[in-house]
């Protein structure tokens, strides 16, 4: 069932709130990684990887900002190690964000 709609066909208007501050987030979440040195976007990683085990599990929003760091440090990895392994972890959230979005 759609989040913005209640049982009645009526829109929720928190849904649509929630959504609209999530979209927000997002972008200026990207706006931040693209503005980033290499050095932060390496930073932003450990500070994501130590965010990540603390929650145990992955967020709707962590898996997107996990996109848009990855995407960020796989276009800026100076070896093709690094630009593999951005790569294989992006990937993974692509996966997981399509299963989850799936499951709602």
């Amino acid at each position: 069932m759609d989040p913005l709609m209640s049982n009645d066909n009526v829109v929720s208007l928190q849904a649509a709130r929630d959504l609209r501050s999530a979209r927000d987030d997002e972008h200026a979440y990207r706006a931040r990684i693209l503005c980033m040195s290499k050095v932060e976007l390496l930073e932003e990683m450990v500070r994501f990887q130590e965010e990540r085990s603390r929650l145990g599990e992955l967020s709707m929003q962590m898996m997107i900002q996990g996109q848009y760091l990855f995407k960020a440090l796989e276009d800026s990895a100076e070896t093709h190690e690094l630009k593999l392994l951005t790569r294989s972890y992006r990937r993974h959230l692509e996966h997981e964000l399509q299963a989850l979005r799936r499951a709602d």
